[in-house]
């Protein structure tokens, strides 16, 4: 059993209503106080300062291969049911370490190329326009932003990329949402296993097929590159492709939402830092970068502990989760000059939020890009946008993204 000795009255709830609004007061005090946190309703390590957070996510005491032996664990019944989605994300680069991450990953660059961004450019121009023209002429000031904007821009990127029609959209989330209260930590839903056995089977049945079609009459693209891609002489197996696809979309489409609705969010609150961007629109660029420092949309990343060792005083024993607060690490005032003040002129901003080491996001340049282009665009077409006074945000009740399920504004004031 782990050292679970803490501050009695600290306790780190993720449930909590006010914690899923600001996470950020509790996180400084374990950063504090107990840095090296055991959570009993989690049953898992938290780690919340910087470098405790970096040299865990470099570090080879950690694995990202949790799968199994949480399968393993599963009584029979759900094992059986949640078979095909843990076979898919066993294949993902999230969940790999060397050397089948090294492999997959060195295929997959080919196709996640510098070039290969560059040219979805004017495509997230057009999508963006697409969308604030819908929204102009909807006939309601009152709107959700996630619903009507920051999910669909996203959404439709990827779904360009890998040639899926975009009146698939309503299917393609309700598909990706039944995965995600497996793959995100969702804490508040009973039937989980039966929504994440759905979507993934609808997911990769789908993917199967479009994979199968564009081998036979090859079309010049993302998703063929991704077929063709090779590494002396090596490639990605049928289910890896399949696996791959279901990546893309999953993390391609979820993180930019989160990322454009924070943003969002954040500049309406700090209308400050608004005016600062409008004066400069050069400030584009630093004002992403400080968007995913101080509350960006990756909450969490989640390890296994591949072999005991001690942190702090505490020993982290191998099987032991862990839950490495990405969040938290990027407001620690150890690494941050006036950590908790949200500043879009900021400079050395080295956050963690895309990761670190081997594991890097390997789609960061593209959400960047689009959350440069949707943020600017929006607040161009709309500058009189404001937050619903009516309607608060709502957060999502997840461990791993962070990022508002609705967040209601009125379009001209």
């Amino acid at each position: 059993m782990p050292d679970t000795s803490r501050p009695e009255e600290l306790v780190y709830d993720p449930t909590d209503p006010a914690v899923m609004a600001d996470p950020f007061p509790v996180y400084a005090r374990l950063r504090e106080e107990d840095p090296v946190h055991w959570s009993p309703s989690l049953r898992s390590w938290i780690i919340t300062r910087y470098t405790d957070v970096r040299d865990l996510l470099l570090s080879d005491t950690m694995s990202v291969n949790r799968l199994l032996q949480f399968y393993e664990s599963l009584p029979p019944a759900d094992a059986m049911l949640l078979r095909d989605i843990v076979h898919y994300l066993n294949l993902w680069l999230a969940f790999r370490d060397p050397p089948d991450h090294t492999r997959v990953r060195r295929i997959m660059r080919h196709a996640f190329t510098a070039d290969a961004i560059a040219t979805m450019r004017p495509q997230i121009h057009e999508i963006s326009d697409l969308l604030l023209d819908r929204l102009a002429a909807a006939g309601t000031d009152d709107v959700d932003l996630i619903r009507e904007y920051a999910l669909q821009l996203p959404a439709f990127v990827i779904m360009d990329l890998l040639d899926v029609p975009r009146d698939m959209l309503d299917e393609f989330k309700e598909w990706s949402d039944d995965m995600a209260v497996f793959i995100g930590g969702a804490r508040n839903s009973d039937d989980k296993y039966e929504r994440a056995a759905r979507g993934c089977r609808h997911m990769s049945d789908y993917f199967r097929k479009l994979i199968e079609e564009r081998t036979a009459n090859p079309k010049p693209g993302f998703l063929m590159d991704l077929i063709n891609a090779r590494d002396e002489g090596d490639k990605l197996s049928d289910d890896e492709l399949v696996a791959t696809c279901i990546l893309v979309l999953f993390a391609g489409h979820e993180t930019t939402t989160n990322l454009i609705g924070n943003a969002t969010l954040l500049l309406l609150r700090h209308p400050e830092q608004l005016d600062r961007l409008r004066a400069d629109p050069e400030l584009v660029d630093p004002m992403i970068e400080e968007v995913l420092r101080f509350d960006g949309p990756t909450n969490a990343l989640v390890r296994v502990v591949a072999r005991d060792h001690d942190l702090h005083g505490r020993t982290l024993r191998e099987g032991e989760r862990v839950f490495v607060m990405v969040n938290s690490a990027n407001r620690d005032p150890r690494m941050f000059d006036d950590a908790d003040r949200f500043d879009i002129t900021r400079d050395q901003n080295r956050h963690l939020t895309f990761g670190q080491g081997i594991h890097l996001c390997l789609g960061a340049k593209l959400a960047r890009e689009e959350g440069r282009i949707a943020v600017r665009k929006l607040f161009e077409r709309f500058p009189d946008l404001t937050l619903n006074p009516a309607e608060p945000p709502e957060w999502l009740d997840a461990m791993v993204p962070r990022g508002t399920r609705r967040l209601p504004v009125r379009l001209n004031g």
